[in-house]
C-alpha cells in the first residue's frame, strides 16, 4: 500500500474471503451459518482514477472501519459505499450511497463498481490460480493483487515497475519455516 491518503472520490467495500459452506468437508463445516461468517474480512478503498488500499480486518464493526478510513482517506474526500450498515455511522466525509438490495446500483456519481472489479480479479486469483488463501498470509495476497492494481499498468514503464517491486520488497524476508509455522 501506498503511504498517501486517497482523495477525491472513493469508494469503499468489504470482501469476505473463504470457502463455500458446500464444498467443505462435513466435519469442517459451520452449522446454520451463512454470507460471511467463519470468513476472513478484506476491506478496500479505491480512489477513482487513483490508487486501492487493501487490509485484512479483524471485524466489520463500525469503529473498526471508521479507525480504517481516517488513516487512509484525506477528510475532503467523498465517499461512496452500499448501503450495509457497518457503513451507517461513518462520519467526517461526505458519504454517499447505493442500495444494492433494491437493485441500484449507480445514483449520481454514487458507485462501488471500481471496488468491486477489484474484488473480482482478487477472487479470478483465489480461484483460478491459488485455489485457496490462508488466513495467516491473506495480507501478503491481497498486497500482492493492490500493488498488480497500482504498479500493473502497461502506461508504467518496466523497469519502473519492477524497481518499484524490490523498493517494496526492502528486507520483508519470509523463511520456509515461517511459511509453514502456525
Amino acid at each position: 500500500m501506498g503511504k498517501g491518503l486517497l482523495q477525491g472520490i472513493v469508494e469503499i467495500d468489504e470482501t469476505y474471503i473463504g470457502g463455500k459452506e458446500d464444498n467443505k468437508h462435513a466435519n469442517k463445516k459451520r452449522k446454520g451459518s451463512q454470507g460471511g461468517s467463519g470468513k476472513a474480512i478484506v476491506l478496500g478503498m479505491r480512489e477513482r482514477g487513483g490508487s486501492v488500499k487493501a487490509m485484512q480486518m479483524a471485524n466489520a464493526s463500525n469503529s473498526t472501519l471508521n479507525r480504517a478510513l481516517q488513516s487512509h482517506i484525506e477528510r475532503s474526500a467523498t465517499i461512496c459505499t452500499d448501503e450495509w450498515r457497518g457503513y451507517s455511522s461513518i462520519s467526517g466525509y461526505t458519504h454517499r450511497k447505493v442500495n444494492h438490495s433494491a437493485k441500484q446500483y449507480v445514483d449520481g456519481l454514487a458507485h462501488t463498481n471500481g471496488i468491486e472489479s477489484v474484488w473480482a480479479v482478487l477472487k479470478r486469483g483465489f480461484y483460478g490460480t491459488y485455489h485457496q488463501f490462508s488466513t495467516k498470509h491473506l495480507d501478503r495476497y491481497v498486497n500482492e493483487f493492490t500493488f498488480r492494481l497500482n504498479k500493473g499498468s502497461c502506461a508504467i514503464d518496466t523497469i519502473d515497475r519492477i524497481s518499484a517491486l524490490v523498493r517494496n520488497a526492502g528486507d520483508k524476508r519470509l523463511t520456509y519455516q515461517e511459511l509453514i509455522g502456525d
